[in-house]
């Protein structure tokens, strides 16, 4: 099994790296102060209750987009499907990237960009299948990314300059 050891490996620094930068995105205000919102009791128990773990969805995504590794990683994360993807992606012009996204969980989201002229709308099953998105950048763009109603689990991203 040589083949696999160093995909476990690389699969685990990915979810090492995506729980802290999902624990720097969700967990202040972006102010440099600390939120105490996101260490209430109130909010760990809606986590509990939105189905299984999202530390079991999230590995599975890293891994499915750790597989699909398209060049050089510009940004990256990983939010739960209620929350969505909401992000301003800082980009060069003139450069062409590509967007990997991956939906763990049940339902399916939608993608968007703003201009539209950035990229195609995309539903997005939450069946753990890949999508990509080849991005040309002529001016800043904004990624969305909406669960729809009933969905649940997390979406993945990662933006690979090509």
């Amino acid at each position: 099994m040589t083949y696999s050891s160093p995909r476990v490996w690389i699969a685990g620094c990915a979810v090492a790296a995506s729980v802290v930068l999902l624990t720097s995105c969700t967990s202040g205000s972006g102010d440099g102060k600390t939120s105490k919102a996101s260490s209430s009791p109130a909010s760990t128990g809606s986590q509990a209750a939105s189905g299984p773990p999202d530390k079991e969805f999230t590995e599975q995504a890293q891994a499915a987009l750790t597989a699909v590794r398209s060049g050089e990683m510009v940004e990256s994360g990983v939010e739960r499907v209620t929350d969505g993807i909401h992000t301003e992606p800082s980009l060069s012009e003139g450069k062409t990237y590509r967007l990997n996204l991956v939906c763990v969980g049940r339902g399916s989201a939608q993608l968007t960009f703003t201009p539209a002229s950035a990229g195609t709308t995309t539903k997005v099953s939450c069946d753990q299948s890949v999508v990509q998105q080849r991005i040309t950048v002529r001016k800043s763009i904004r990624i969305d990314v909406d669960g729809a109603k009933g969905a649940a689990g997390v979406i993945a991203w990662r933006i690979d300059a090509l």
